[in-house]
């Protein structure tokens, strides 16, 4: 009690709130903005945290960086175009929910997922921050490589039915990713002396192509209609009583995104879809993800915002940033000669603690203002197709050149548009591109740094962690090869079944006429009808 005492004292200042009222809310709106994400609002944002007290700046960018996850749902599920990377996956289930004149439903949904993750993740930090400080050091670079294969094995048999198609595009995803500088010796690959190929294909512009300028090019081709939206049933606090019917689910994802917060350099992607997964095998209709399943929206939006806080875990304990976000607010640390690691435990628990609960008033404040903003951000459902597609047309443009200040990526975002739009079309899937850009680099880099330790091929799984993702790995292979030969099966006796079925009753109907029309079929026939009637 004490040390949180001490915690709520560094917070109770009207800097430390103001703080979390503009990281709050201002995460949401960026958030909400196709085209403009927190990495490039934390870069903005960076020179000025540097003169506040270090709970100050962290609070906004940790407000930011948390919140934004909130706010990239509503453009997910409003106008299938994710606010940011992560809430990819929440367009899968939330924008057919939008379709079918739903969009409250979706949003009070994702908000109350997105809350029950964030609550979830820093509730467990608290309680079981020193425990999880001793745990991260056990994932060197086979852990975490064999963690990222997990990730891009499951994206891909998650597609039932496209599996094929989702492997390729994966595979493309890791292309693109390793085109430019490879990060050992510096050679350059696939550049074919291209200046402007040498510094490789950004994420945010890939994103940003693959998503908001091919729903862009989607809106711009279809008619305007006059009536986006019915009647609107449900209150604001719908998500709740819904969330409530699937504790299990919200829980696992929840725990998904807290184990994958942790090791660094896995993140939101990998928690979203081991999350999504899970759901979509134990559901009792598989067959609604997809299409608008609530425990799919569940799923994805809990696991993404659970990762944030735990996030924090290599930062602290080890000093390791596990992607661009945490590696900007580890800037803020040393500006202020505060040194991340188990020292930083020992010697300034309060301070850890205090950053976990300016998380969790962060989510509360968040879920606040989303619940009272409901009923306004709906609306955006009635803007015309093709004004909507003109504004994010523009937006993410601004925020591709935004980047760099280089219309070379601007020209490359429109051909990842084109491709994006001839996908959509196509009815294929585009998140595994992502996937294989994000986690294609990690496993490229760590792979790397295992095999310099390796004699054998099982000295690679010889530690309890990288044993256990094996196994991990081997038993989803099983599963999926399993259920597609039992799926082969059906569909080959399904076949036979209707083949044969149909020629027993044609021969039948066709016997059955013949002796109708033979003198001995007639001759029957006028016995029956000169016997007298009982």
């Amino acid at each position: 009690m004490e040390l949180i005492a001490d915690s709520l004292a560094i917070l109770a200042r009207w800097d430390v709130a103001l703080a979390l009222l503009v990281g709050s809310v201002g995460g949401v709106l960026i958030g909400a903005i196709p085209g403009v994400g927190p990495a490039v609002a934390i870069a903005i944002l960076l020179p000025a945290t540097f003169s506040m007290d270090p709970i100050v700046g962290l609070t906004v960018l940790l407000g930011i960086y948390g919140s934004s996850m909130y706010g990239g749902a509503i453009p997910a599920i409003l106008i299938n175009t994710p606010g940011t990377a992560v809430n990819a996956l929440t367009t899968y289930d939330g924008y057919p929910m939008t379709t079918r004149g739903e969009p409250r439903r979706a949003l009070s949904l994702a908000y109350s997922a997105s809350f029950f993750g964030g609550i979830f993740s820093v509730i467990c930090l608290i309680l079981f921050a020193p425990v999880l400080a001793r745990i991260a050091p056990l994932f060197g670079s086979r852990e975490i490589f064999l963690a990222a294969l997990l990730g891009i094995i499951l994206v891909v048999v998650a597609h039932r039915g496209q599996t094929l198609i989702a492997a390729a595009l994966a595979g493309f995803g890791i292309f693109v990713q390793s085109i430019g500088l490879e990060p050992v010796k510096y050679t350059q690959r696939y550049t074919f002396d291209q200046p402007f190929l040498s510094g490789g294909v950004d994420l945010i512009v890939v994103v940003l192509g693959l998503f908001a300028l091919s729903q862009a090019f989607v809106l711009l081709t279809m008619e305007d209609e006059k009536t986006r939206l019915t009647r609107l049933r449900g209150g604001v606090f719908q998500g709740l009583r819904e969330l409530a019917r699937h504790p299990r689910i919200a829980s696992v994802s929840a725990g998904f995104g807290v184990l994958m917060g942790m090791i660094p350099g896995v993140g939101e992607f990998t928690a979203q879809f081991m999350s999504y997964t899970y759901a979509q095998r134990t559901s009792k209709r598989p067959e609604d993800f997809g299409h608008g399943s609530s425990e799919g929206l569940i799923a994805a939006e809990t696991a993404n915002n659970a990762v944030p806080a735990a996030a924090m875990v290599p930062l602290l304990a080890l000093g390791i940033p596990g992607e661009a976000l945490t590696a900007m607010m580890l800037s803020v640390f040393y500006v202020h000669n505060v040194v991340p690691g188990p020292a930083l435990f020992q010697n300034s628990m309060d301070f850890v603690v205090a950053l976990y609960i300016a998380l969790l008033i962060l989510n509360v404040l968040v879920m606040v203002f989303l619940l009272v903003a409901t009923k306004p951000l709906v609306q955006v459902v009635r803007i015309p197709n093709r004004f909507l597609g003109v504004c994010i047309l523009t937006l993410s443009f601004v925020g591709v050149y935004s980047l760099r200040n280089s219309v070379t990526d601007c020209l490359m975002a429109a051909a990842f548009g084109i491709l994006g739009y001839i996908l959509k079309r196509l009815s294929m899937p585009i998140v595994p591109i992502i996937l294989g850009m994000v986690l294609g680099g990690i496993m490229e880099v760590k792979l790397r740094a295992a095999m310099a330790r390796v004699r054998a091929p099982l000295d690679f799984i010889d530690r309890p962690v990288a044993f256990i993702l094996f196994c991990m790995i081997g038993v989803v292979l099983f599963i999926h090869i399993r259920r597609v030969l039992l799926d082969r099966r059906e569909i080959r006796e399904a076949e036979w079944q209707t083949k044969h079925r149909s020629t027993r009753f044609g021969g039948l109907m066709s016997r059955r006429k013949n002796s109708l029309l033979k003198a001995r079929g007639k001759a029957v026939r006028a016995r029956h009808s000169r016997s007298p009637r009982r």
